[in-house]
């Protein structure tokens, strides 16, 4: 095996963005950053909007800096993004509107009047996705609504990495992992759920082909190779949707078992476990657990946790006001307050986009009878003890779901460096906790690439050479006697 060969990963994020080198030689994988930029969402015209022309004018500089450094020893190139956004072309392939964000308030209060028109379960039961007001199809409900001449015009729909595949090769694909998150993907018949898009009268041709990771799809447009100077490089669709790759990095022996939960933690927290099936059933549907397409055509059987977004959140407000903490400290800082004090609901419709997250969280456990957290470090406590908490109830669930004990769960992502979060995570769920990779979205994406282009055979065997190539770390549950004791008291709060 060459030790020259190099595959690129893009990997956005909904705050931002990278172009990772991967570097694979028989044995292990090295990762080297070969640019990062910022991303979020542009306020237009009262709208949120993805600036998608700056995105890939980043993506492009990425490639060019890649053709600097490892010159012609590059094999291919992938990208994945987050779920649901999407972007319309239409005559003469010309993109229609930049794609809103999934944050925009357009779909805000939207679910009551859609299920007056189809009932929930008949939705639950065609998709087996969990109900979020900003999934793909209550976006075009509410396009449709407004009368949108954009939604009128459009001859195909592209998913955000879709898109950027689409200007890669000049071909128009919707990839599987990131299809399953729109709401109006058939994850049994593996096709797109025309009778359910006809009810909405949403039209469904300008819908795609669905194509699995690890499709080639050939190689850059020629205009594309001089522009960036990379030239014979193959585009391979990775998992896209990028908690799909996350979990394609998750440093397991026991792929194709359910003894194991993954929590993909960063802006959100996506915790669930790999099925060989789709699990849809009324128990799955009261929950509001979600069956997203995985690499190697399994099934990501999960639930969206609101994540490290009440920490961001918090620290933006308190930068705007002058105080530039950084992450350490506010680690740091809730290291030193009283354990289990107050909890919040972190997956409250309150906390979704409050004018000021500190204050909501103060505002939560006064109205609740609790301790309210008065300082920075208290109100950061609150909130990585209530994700816990929220983990160990949302563990309970999928025992309950896949019928049989979990016994260790994985964390992979930008929360694994949160080490106060990972040994609360351990403490609550009374669970062995292993962290790492860090840059697990990368790293899955770099894997398929790897696999379709033969230098690895399986996804098992991807797993055995990430375990060997990045560290991870173990943590063990601790005083589970006075989490126990907490943990009732979590529960009332939000019953």
């Amino acid at each position: 095996m060459p030790n020259r060969k190099n595959y690129l990963a893009v990997d956005l994020g909904a705050s931002s963005g990278r172009l990772v080198a991967g570097r694979f030689d028989g044995n292990k994988i090295s990762l080297h950053d070969v640019h990062r930029f910022e991303n979020g969402g542009v306020r237009f015209n009262n709208r949120l909007q993805w600036n998608l022309p700056g995105l890939w004018q980043h993506i492009k500089d990425g490639m060019r800096k890649a053709r600097i450094e490892y010159g012609d020893m590059i094999e291919s190139i992938g990208v994945d993004t987050w779920g649901v956004d999407f972007g319309l072309l239409g005559k003469h392939d010309e993109l229609l509107t930049n794609p809103y964000h999934y944050r925009d308030s357009q779909t805000a209060g939207i679910l009551p009047s859609v299920f007056e028109v189809v009932d929930r379960k008949e939705i639950f039961k065609t998709t087996g996705l969990q109900f979020m007001e900003l999934n793909t199809l209550y976006q075009l409900i509410a396009m449709q609504r407004a009368g949108s001449p954009i939604l009128e015009m459009a001859e195909s729909l592209l998913l955000i990495p879709d898109l950027f595949h689409w200007l890669m090769t000049g071909e128009k694909t919707n990839e599987r992992t990131n299809a399953s998150t729109t709401q109006f993907f058939d994850p049994t018949k593996n096709d797109w759920a025309h009778n359910l898009l006809e009810k909405f009268e949403i039209p469904s041709h300008f819908l795609n082909n669905i194509t699995p990771p690890g499709t080639n799809l050939g190689r850059l447009l020629p205009g594309l190779q001089d522009e960036t100077g990379l030239t014979g490089i193959e585009v391979i669709l990775p998992g896209t949707h990028d908690t799909a790759s996350a979990v394609m990095a998750v440093p397991t022996s026991s792929t194709g078992k359910t003894d194991w939960c993954y929590i993909s933690s960063g802006t959100w927290s996506l915790m669930g476990v790999e099925t060989a099936n789709p699990l849809i059933n009324d128990r799955v549907e009261q929950l509001n657990f979600t069956n997203e397409a995985g690499v190697g055509g399994t099934t990501r059987l999960l639930k969206n946790i609101a994540g490290l977004w009440l920490i961001q959140e918090c620290r933006r407000i308190w930068q705007e006001a002058g105080r530039q903490l950084e992450w350490f400290h506010l680690v740091d800082a809730a290291n030193k307050n009283p354990a289990l004090a107050a909890f919040i609901d972190p997956d409250h419709t309150r906390f979704v986009a409050p004018k000021s997250m500190p204050e909501e969280i103060q505002k939560f456990c006064r109205e609740t009878g609790q301790t309210v957290p008065e300082t920075d470090g208290a109100i950061i406590r609150c909130a990585l003890e209530s994700l816990a908490m929220r983990y160990r109830m949302v563990l309970e669930w999928l025992e309950e779901l896949v019928g049989n004990p979990i016994a260790t769960i994985h964390i992979v992502g930008g929360g694994t460096q949160n080490n106060l979060l990972c040994q609360m995570t351990a403490d609550a769920c009374n669970r062995r906790v292993v962290t790492g990779p860090v840059e697990a979205t990368a790293i899955g994406n770099l894997a398929q690439q790897l696999i379709a282009m033969g230098d690895i055979q399986s996804i098992s065997e991807a797993r055995q050479v990430i375990s060997e190539s990045f560290e991870v770390n173990t943590y063990h549950p601790q005083n589970a006697g006075q989490w126990n004791d907490a943990y009732s008291r979590f529960q009332a709060i939000l019953h």
